[in-house]
């Protein structure tokens, strides 16, 4: 089994669409107005209106409230994706900061508030984990 894709549902997909480009650099293939796709080589980030939650099930999912979930992009430098940021993210959890498993991570929230780490492993055993995985 292989995990396809990431769905995020929100209110305003334009504006979800716009911020991921930007922190990604990944330009969103929108398959209709309502859905959009951030293709990278080890994963999909999807993103849906809210509006198309009804085909899914009454109240299967509700965009804006996401406080359990962490979107994770590795790359090759924290420190320089913060300073790219710092004049297009308004939303900084914390600065890149060293953490106990290997990682220099950097916490931001997108316009919906969902939580994005990107990260880059500091360590030996936690570059291990990534080595090999593709990266763009």
């Amino acid at each position: 089994m292989n995990l396809a894709a990431t769905r995020i549902f929100t209110d305003d997909v334009d504006a979800l669409v716009a911020f991921y480009e930007q922190v990604t650099g990944i330009a969103a293939a929108r398959v209709h107005p309502m859905f959009a796709e951030l293709r990278t080589p080890t994963g999909t980030l999807a993103i849906a209106s809210t509006a198309t939650v009804p085909l899914l099930g009454a109240d299967a999912a509700r965009g804006g409230a996401n406080r359990s979930v962490a979107l994770d992009f590795l790359v090759d430098d924290v420190d320089e994706t913060y300073r790219a940021l710092r004049g297009g993210v308004s939303a900084f959890v914390h600065q890149p900061t060293d953490m106990p498993w290997g990682n220099r991570s950097l916490l931001v929230r997108d316009p919906d508030g969902n939580l994005i780490n990107f990260f880059t492993p500091v360590t030996a055993a936690a570059g291990e984990r990534f080595a090999t995985r593709p990266q763009e």
